[in-house]
């Protein structure tokens, strides 16, 4: 069961970081290995809004389907996601965010394994350099929607 942590401060606010995360239905234009998204449904409880959606995930000669179900608390500033059906025996993950002098305090963490042995061998290999490209692309993405900032204290 791999699983990474990694806590990072960006020159971009909390919002601006949320915002972008919490943009599922766009992760195919910048999201590596990311083939397609689907938003399922979305429903609002006023504190957070829960949303049910479809990642095509698409890695060497695999191709993949999966669903998660992403909890948004935007008060608090947390993404939080739990999986629904697909490739994995289990999955969760969360991105919290924080306004700091700095910037923003990004923290992620994600937890799963793949049903398939083959394909958790294949990931096991690569899987922390993976998910430090995929938290790369996360940044760079909100670099060419927000522009690069020079950090407060630089």
């Amino acid at each position: 069961m791999p699983s990474h942590r990694e806590t990072r401060v960006l020159p971009w606010t909390a919002a601006e970081m949320y915002d972008l995360v919490a943009d599922v239905a766009r992760y195919p234009e910048f999201l590596p290995w990311t083939a397609a998204a689907r938003i399922r449904s979305r429903t609002d409880h006023g504190d957070h809004e829960v949303m049910e959606a479809d990642l095509v995930i698409s890695f060497k000669v695999f191709r993949e389907r999966f669903g998660s179900r992403v909890t948004l608390w935007p008060a608090r500033r947390r993404i939080e996601t739990e999986y629904l059906d697909g490739p994995f025996r289990h999955m969760r993950s969360f991105w919290q965010f924080s306004d700091r002098p700095e910037g923003c305090e990004v923290e992620f963490f994600v937890d799963f394994e793949f049903r398939n042995a083959l394909l958790q061998k294949i990931i096991g290999a690569v899987f922390n350099e993976a998910m430090q490209r995929v938290v790369r692309a996360f940044e760079e993405r909100a670099a060419a929607l927000y522009g690069r900032r020079p950090a407060a204290n630089a």
